[in-house]
């Protein structure tokens, strides 16, 4: 019987260069780490919904009030910022079950696991990633 990443459990495991790229382990260690991160993301947002619930008094000063929606606003931004990083994140978990996970979109080449592990997010290569970045400045000098 084969196991499924979910019972494969290795508190202390850490990829290393020494196997081979994107073995089950490295595939098993990523997506917990990425199922992990969506649950501390999703329980924060439900902690800003019942804050934001709870915050909902009227200030009598307008200092306090401009200070009051200030910060909702943003909560509301940050909040925004990381339901994009979620979709981000299912993408990540669908390439590891499709077995894509860990290679360049655009080279096909490994990713390299110290970006893996810096953003295991990460889609481009290091070099694509540089590429992709200078291209979008000067597009955007335009």
């Amino acid at each position: 019987m084969q196991k499924s990443f979910t019972d494969l459990k290795e508190p202390d495991y850490v990829p290393s260069e020494e196997e081979p790229f994107m073995n089950e382990r490295q595939l098993n260690f990523f997506k917990k780490r990425l199922l992990d991160w969506k649950d501390d993301i999703l329980r924060e947002a439900r902690e800003t919904v019942s804050h934001l619930q709870k915050e909902t008094e009227n200030h009598p000063d307008l200092a306090d009030r401009a200070s009051s929606e200030t910060d909702r606003a943003l909560e509301l931004r940050t909040r925004d910022r990381q339901r994009k990083l979620i979709s981000k994140i299912d993408e990540a978990l669908r390439r590891i079950d499709d077995r894509d996970y860990g290679y360049c979109e655009e080279t096909g080449e490994p990713i390299g696991l110290a970006r893996l592990m810096a953003r295991p997010i990460a889609t481009l290569g290091l070099e694509a990633q540089e590429r992709h970045e200078r291209r979008e400045r000067v597009h955007r000098d335009d």
